[in-house]
């Protein structure tokens, strides 16, 4: 096993890894073009033909992390990509600690907008278990559990010919393919039964059997088995990330969102194909700057109240002629006031010898633009914090704009706690759900969250 964080450490590459380049660049040029892998890059990744996933340093045959998190299977060898936050030059990485790792990334997951996480037990109860492999048990249960009391079902318009009227005549195809034929005794219809060969059930078996020649464990194999039990008689079609998200559904199966956001999580960012005709090859990757901004917002969303977040509004632009939209990450609201709230994905606080506190400039001009153009004198930029290092003073800038009658912007920096590091310490018990877990960190969280409004410079 090799465990990479995030621009932080390298590792060797091993034998029997030749080809996990080229197995990379695939997975790279096959991804859907989805929001998480797509952000404020977009025009320039759309160009790169080769992955971002990890770095090959050719000269001393060693890899290491781009800005990605999850897992990479390749002949027989598992790589983590881990977030950066959790890294500590001067901690051993244990069995244990990447466990609490993967829970962590699932527990940001379940705010995330664009996926929906139903709230399960979050471990297989072995620290063997990697990421992608909970997230096979936690699929496989709950659709199996959703299936065994009620199966999606649509109507699907039908052009058929049969013995008797059922639905409406299909008049045209009638009289060319019939009455002109003397097969008048024989009627074309157009209706909609109620199906179960539809396209929805269709990408839960085409997803199913894909997970079900990943996972290892047992009792997944044994969800995903019934699951294609019950779904024997819908046709075997391929189905991409893309339709997921086009499916709808009316009230009364609303429970089935969950499972098109499991199907979509699963084609966006876990590739799985026949590589070679080798089915153990496969990576699950997400870009941890977007699901970190993507966790805040649903996290204030559904946990802080009295505060109303607005996300990535794109309304207002830099320039006269609309050419360059302005979208900061956040802006919150209570009845007194509102700020712009940026998140940024970075370490800040690690040298103490810096006035800048690690802040960079470039940060500092893209708020102040927001501020300017926005009309909103406060900004909040949000940080992480990491597992070495949390601090939970306040850095302020004051902005004066000479152009506005002396108007101060007041910028303020904070690191989110986001971390349980009662976790690290053995201080949790497994087999709980994920807020039950993260009680204590999503108390701070809210805490954290409100000292926006109330704190000072």
């Amino acid at each position: 096993m090799i465990n990479l964080f995030e621009y932080q450490n390298k590792a060797d590459l091993t034998d029997g890894m030749e080809g996990l380049e080229e197995f990379l660049d695939g997975i790279w040029n096959q991804r859907e073009k989805s929001g998480y892998y797509y952000g404020n890059e977009e025009e320039e990744d759309e160009k790169i033909e080769a992955q971002r996933f990890l770095q090959f340093l050719h000269r001393t045959d060693e890899i290491k992390s781009n800005k990605y998190v999850g897992v990479i299977h390749f002949q027989g060898q598992k790589i983590n990509l881990l977030p950066k936050i959790f890294f500590d030059d001067n901690r051993e990485v244990s069995k244990h600690d990447i466990n609490a790792i993967q829970q962590h990334i699932l527990w940001w997951l379940s705010y995330c907008r664009k996926i929906k996480f139903p709230s399960y037990q979050t471990s297989l109860g072995a620290e063997k278990s990697d990421f992608f492999e909970v997230l096979i048990y936690l699929f496989a249960k709950y659709t199996r559990e959703l299936l065994g009391h009620s199966i999606y079902q649509q109507y699907q318009e039908v052009r058929r010919e049969v013995q008797f009227v059922r639905g409406r005549l299909d008049i045209e195809r009638y009289i060319n393919q019939n009455l002109s034929k003397g097969r008048w005794h024989k009627v074309n219809c157009i209706y909609d039964p109620f199906v179960l060969d539809n396209r929805f059930n269709q990408i839960i078996k085409y997803v199913t059997n894909l997970l079900f020649h990943q996972t290892q464990n047992d009792e997944s194999k044994k969800y995903l088995r019934e699951i294609l039990f019950t779904l024997d008689d819908v046709s075997d079609i391929p189905a991409s990330a893309e339709e997921c998200k086009s499916i709808q559904f009316n009230p009364a199966f609303a429970e089935f969102e969950t499972v098109r956001d499991y199907c979509q999580l699963f084609l966006d960012h876990a590739v799985s194909f026949d590589y070679k005709n080798d089915l153990k090859l496969f990576a699950f990757l997400l870009p941890m700057e977007y699901l970190f901004e993507d966790f805040i917002y649903g996290f204030i969303e559904k946990e802080v109240d009295g505060i109303k977040a607005i996300a990535q509004s794109s309304s207002t632009h830099l320039d006269h002629d609309k050419t360059f939209a302005l979208k900061p990450d956040l802006i919150l609201k209570t009845k007194e006031k509102q700020i712009i709230a940026d998140t940024k994905y970075k370490m800040v606080y690690n040298d103490q010898d810096d006035p800048k506190k690690g802040i960079s400039q470039s940060d500092l001009y893209q708020v102040l633009a927001y501020a300017v153009r926005f009309k909103i004198d406060e900004i909040a930029l949000l940080y992480p914090d990491q597992l070495s290092n949390y601090h939970e003073e306040v850095t302020g800038f004051i902005i004066r704009d000479e152009f506005a009658d002396q108007v101060d912007v007041n910028i303020k920096a904070y690191q989110l706690p986001i971390i349980n590091r009662a976790m690290f310490e053995g201080q949790w018990k497994r087999g709980k759900k994920l807020d039950e877990i993260f009680a204590d960190a999503a108390e701070k969280l809210r805490r954290r969250v409100d000292y926006l409004f109330t704190s000072s410079i």
